[in-house]
């Protein structure tokens, strides 16, 4: 399912902190990777003529997977490209991440699939998986050919932009792509509510005189869509979840059996509709940035497990698009290099959540939700790991994003915890 850059480095990293929850690895150790796999743990480990990296005072850790990224290739290589997407990916501390189809032409055909596919070989930094469309051109009347595009490689089925607003089309949706093996991941939205909103219905959109989008506009689908996974007996994926009743809603069909999955954005477990007072266009995003009530929902759902996965929705958009009012300029923004320095200085350095929590909900939580290989930190596994200064301060600056875009609600923002070196499928891709 992922397509990536070919080879493997033989190296030793000597003395780092190595925090893998799963494997319950939590101790001081050298790492010595061997073309690409992870040979041995222990202390003073023989080099083997491996060149190695000093790695005392750091965390090393399983990489991270971001299922949910705008790569806008093909159609907006002046937002991102695969190569400046998977750099910034790697720079975040992400061995692979899952692009989102909305893109010109959509990838609802199995031949543009193949097309982006080959040329992931050629210019990512990271492995890719490229989900399809469930219906084709994202219109959500008629459904892509399933079973071609996961034939093809396709990752995962999504129409992330728009919903499935046809609850018809979509029960189709979970029926036919029973025999893919792929997840379907859906963007709640009732759009009848929701026109014309750019910030969360509530007191400061009021105050500030925006069109108002309300929960209501996010949960009501939320609702339908794992009632509809339950009468399939299907598995569905709730993408960038936003709502208090939302999370109600995951948790009501999970302790009834039902195969439902979720993630949340650093913007959403961070901010809150506060934000918008500034009428900063990069505080816009899809789904709107809600209340207190709502971020702690979400946080809670994190630590608990209830939402498995933290992903970026990393959106790019162009100066031009951005710079403009709040009401005029489009949803979205980046996330891939800040991700995990923003969620540790803002939720576990107070206390909010565990390191290990964090670590785990950006790794093996995406893994196993889109059934890729988990990143872990084990004799034998294929290395995908980022070591990260946890001490590290540094200041989020325009200039200083390997994304093509800057879109970013940090900019100016000083953050605690750096990523220093990224191996993505046994090779370098950061450092």
């Amino acid at each position: 399912m992922l397509a990536g850059p070919l080879g493997s480095e033989s190296l030793v990293i000597r003395g780092a902190r190595v925090l893998d929850p799963l494997e319950g690895v939590d101790a001081l150790l050298d790492v010595r990777v061997d073309d690409g796999v992870i040979a041995q743990l222990g202390s003073a480990l023989d080099t083997n003529g491996h060149r190695v990296i000093d790695a005392a005072g750091g965390v090393l850790a399983p990489a991270f997977v971001d299922p949910h990224v705008h790569l806008r290739t093909p159609g907006r290589e002046d937002e991102e490209t695969i190569a400046t997407g998977t750099a910034a990916a790697a720079a975040g501390g992400y061995c692979a991440i899952l692009a989102i189809p909305n893109t010109d032409p959509v990838v609802d055909d199995a031949e543009v699939l193949r097309g982006l596919r080959a040329r992931a070989v050629e210019e990512a930094n990271v492995p890719v998986g490229f989900m399809a469309a469930i219906t084709r051109g994202q219109a959500g009347a008629e459904l892509t050919e399933m079973g071609a595009l996961a034939d093809a490689g396709a990752a995962a089925f999504t129409d992330d932009g728009r919903p499935v607003a046809d609850a018809g089309v979509m029960r189709r949706a979970l029926q036919y792509n029973a025999v893919t093996g792929r997840m379907i991941a859906v963007h709640c939205e009732e759009q009848s509510l929701t026109r014309g909103g750019h910030a969360h219905a509530g007191p400061v959109a009021a105050e500030l005189g925006v069109g108002g989008w309300p929960s209501l506009g996010e949960s009501l689908m939320v609702a339908r869509d794992v009632d509809l996974a339950g009468d399939t007996g299907q598995a569905v994926h709730l993408m960038h979840l936003s709502a208090r009743e939302s999370v109600e809603h995951l948790r009501r069909a999970q302790a009834a059996g039902v195969r439902a999955t979720a993630e949340a954005t650093p913007h959403h477990l961070c901010l809150t509709e506060e934000a918008v007072r500034t009428l900063d266009p990069n505080v816009k995003m899809n789904p709107p940035l809600r209340g207190d009530e709502d971020r702690s929902a979400l946080v809670e759902a994190v630590r608990d497990g209830t939402i498995g996965a933290i992903a970026t929705d990393h959106a790019p958009h162009s100066p031009e698009e951005k710079e403009v009012p709040f009401e005029s300029a489009p949803f979205g923004v980046t996330g891939l290099e800040t991700a995990f320095a923003v969620l540790y200085s803002e939720l576990v350095e107070p206390g909010m959540l565990s390191l290990e929590t964090l670590l785990e909900r950006m790794s093996a939580g995406p893994a196993a939700i889109f059934g890729l290989e988990r990143p872990r930190v084990a004799v034998g596994a294929r290395a995908n790991l980022t070591l990260l200064d946890l001490n590290g301060s540094w200041r989020v600056k325009a200039d200083g994003f390997r994304s093509r875009s800057s879109n970013s609600w940090l900019l100016g923002r000083r953050l605690t915890g750096r990523v220093l070196l990224t191996i993505a499928d046994g090779r370098v891709a950061h450092e």
